[in-house]
């Protein structure tokens, strides 16, 4: 059995996407021409479906068919396309397990296996994997969950689309130290923004590590990692990771691998 992660971001982007897209990179991605956010793990186990998915496959080399298990954090088209999960589960032998808050309106779709997640439960997802779906600060007609993963003594948070943290979730997480938090980072280092009910902004993020740290939800060692940006709200890539080391913030991109 596999103890950790090996982690593969396809996407990094919120629902902006640059028309260079469909010219000179169509084949490669770059630092600051992000795909739909996206999140590949052990080769088999995928975080949303947006509409980039299958060029984000073909451009890292990732087989399709490897994939055995589709988790979603809410169904927003940038992070769910039906058409997508339907081209995933056909030709299959066995179904492709999908899985999704426990109220999600969600359509029928041949050669899937629907699991339902009850907020807050723990799942085993087999081979020493559990999952558990954490309520999550958005639009709460797109059935939104964090979803909190666990092998072999190593776990990591996948906490986009939403903004802070709700109550019942910050306290799901006291105590139990993650060794990598990936947070949603939709808006750059301004104050102000519209969206703080639904999306980060980095002072929102700044503020949150700490007492993240007091709770003991994080320790010194986590990683740290801002995904789903929207280019208009940040400065270039690179830019943006200059100024945000210093808070001990990464910034994700696509094509990344980590492993944990």
């Amino acid at each position: 059995m596999k103890d950790g992660f090996s982690l593969l971001f396809l996407g990094t982007c919120a629902a902006e996407f640059s028309p260079r897209l469909n010219t000179d990179l169509r084949d490669r991605f770059d630092l600051d021409v992000r795909r739909t956010s996206a999140l590949l793990f052990d080769e088999r186990y995928l975080i949303d479906c947006g509409v980039h998915l299958f060029d984000e496959l073909r451009i890292s080399g990732s087989d399709p068919g490897k994939i055995t298990d589709l988790f979603l954090t809410h169904l927003h088209s940038d992070h769910f396309q039906p058409d997508h999960v339907r081209a995933l589960a056909e030709g299959r032998e066995r179904p492709l397990r999908v899985w999704v808050r426990e109220d999600a309106e969600f359509p029928e779709i041949p050669g899937i296996e629907l699991r339902r997640m009850k907020p807050l439960c723990e799942y085993d997802a087999g081979d020493g994997l559990s999952v558990t779906g954490l309520p999550a600060n958005h639009d709460p007609k797109a059935f939104p969950q964090f979803l909190l993963f666990r092998r072999g003594g190593k776990k990591f948070l996948y906490a986009t689309d939403g903004a802070w943290f709700l109550n019942e979730s910050f306290l799901a997480l006291r105590a139990d130290a993650l060794d990598l938090l990936i947070l949603d980072g939709t808006c750059g280092d301004y104050a102000g923004d519209f969206r703080m009910g639904e999306h980060n902004s980095i002072p929102m993020i700044r503020l949150m590590l700490p007492s993240l740290l007091t709770v003991g939800a994080i320790k010194k060692e986590t990683l740290v990692y801002i995904t789903h940006l929207a280019p208009s709200l940040h400065l270039p890539h690179k830019e943006t990771v200059s100024l945000l080391e210093k808070d001990g913030i990464r910034v994700a991109y696509d094509g990344l691998r980590l492993e944990i």
